[in-house]
């Protein structure tokens, strides 16, 4: 989809635990942060659209979610549409935001994602990840992980994300096929981390080596902890509003989304490609450029392996050359295309509702100029890449979006 939405501001809270705060009030600094950026306040806005994929199974608020993050703050009376996709919720919000706008029937929307997954109760927290699958086939879908990979695949969906030993699995197949090895992989969660490290809203600060990735606790043959993405809790909101509406605003710097584009997976057939590479395709097209023409990628990187395969599917690079891409450096900040300037998941963190729009957050201040010692010089195009749930042998939901100066 082309769109004429354009970014007015942009909010986004510290991610990480926030054990002492509900999902009001997290959402609702990223709400207020968003609005004061724009220079508005809530009567400007015409609609909301909220994404959360787990707060009914963490904390128990259910069905109008939206709505009681935004009375928290005093905002009544708009329309308030509530959006789960897994992963991809927040980036869906923004997706629907924008073709309202784009259609003329709203000037000035509200799209917010927002997440809280700590609990107390890890299983709770490692369940919620459990049903962005196929429940109906969870038993079968769970021997197909015992069986790809033994006593390995044991605690999947107990003590860790049942993603993790899904991602593992992708991780070995693409070494068994192109000669990727598990040091590729340790440095992409070693660049990561020097990015999150200049990124003060990130999860983890700490700086990695992959020496230190490496001697690091297994997760999932052969992931260890730093290659895969943490829970955690954090809200992300954007301002969105037409031509119109910014010129009326005196929007000086404005970011533009070019493109977005959603698409569910399939059952394909041998050789087709996957939902990633056709909403790339799709979004390349509708934007008028190539990967060539892209300043910087957010992509989502729920492991290091998934940072890698990105690259393939979103044409940085051909099929089976990422780890070769790693080696070059050029995906690092002052590389030819740095991907995951904010940390990315793996880093920065990964609050499933939220994550969506923190990439579109990072995006927008990259190419204002805003990102301090982590900006890329002369960033004017990005690409954001947010996947959700799995069905299959493939994303149930993807979502990619392009924005430019």
């Amino acid at each position: 989809m082309r769109t004429d939405a354009i970014v007015a501001g942009v909010g986004m809270t510290n991610f990480g635990k926030h054990l002492d705060e509900g999902l009001k009030a997290i959402g609702g600094q990223a709400v207020t942060a968003a609005l004061a950026d724009a220079g508005i306040t809530g009567a400007d806005l015409d609609a909301a659209y909220v994404g959360n994929a787990a707060a009914g199974l963490i904390t128990g608020q259910e069905s109008i979610r939206g709505q009681v993050v935004l009375r928290g703050i005093g905002l009544g009376k708009l329309p308030v549409i509530n959006v789960e996709n897994a992963c991809a919720s927040a980036s869906t919000a923004v997706h629907q935001a924008a073709a309202m706008v784009t259609a003329g029937l709203y000037d000035c929307v509200l799209a917010l994602g927002v997440e809280k997954l700590y609990h107390e109760d890890k299983k709770r927290s490692f369940g919620a990840f459990s049903g962005a699958v196929d429940v109906e086939q969870l038993q079968e879908f769970m021997a197909g992980l015992e069986k790809r990979a033994g006593s390995a695949a044991k605690g999947a969906g107990q003590k860790r994300s049942m993603f993790m030993d899904i991602y593992a699995a992708v991780a070995r197949n693409h070494m068994d096929r192109y000669g990727t090895t598990v040091e590729q992989f340790a440095s992409i969660s070693a660049k990561n981390s020097r990015h999150g490290h200049l990124n003060p809203r990130a999860q983890f600060r700490e700086e990695l080596t992959v020496e230190d990735v490496l001697a690091a606790p297994m997760i999932a043959e052969p992931l260890t902890r730093p290659m895969c993405s943490p829970i955690g809790d954090g809200a992300a909101a954007l301002i969105l509003v037409s031509p119109e509406g910014a010129r009326r605003l005196g929007i000086d710097n404005p970011v533009r989304i070019r493109s977005s584009v959603l698409h569910s997976g399939w059952d394909r057939t041998p050789g087709e490609d996957d939902v990633a590479r056709l909403c790339a395709a799709e979004a390349y097209e509708e934007a008028g450029i190539g990967p060539e023409d892209l300043s910087l990628v957010e992509c989502h990187d729920a492991s290091a392996p998934a940072e890698l395969i990105a690259y393939e599917a979103l044409g940085l690079c051909p099929t089976g050359e990422g780890g070769r891409l790693v080696d070059t450096g050029d995906t690092a900040i002052g590389g030819l295309i740095p991907v995951n300037t904010s940390g990315g998941l793996l880093r920065k963190g990964h609050p499933v509702g939220a994550t969506g729009i923190a990439q579109i957050v990072e995006l927008t201040e990259q190419i204002q100029g805003r990102s301090g010692d982590r900006q890329v010089e002369g960033a004017t195009v990005g690409l954001a890449h947010n996947g959700g749930g799995t069905i299959g042998t493939d994303a149930a939901a993807m979502c990619v979006t392009i924005v430019s100066a």
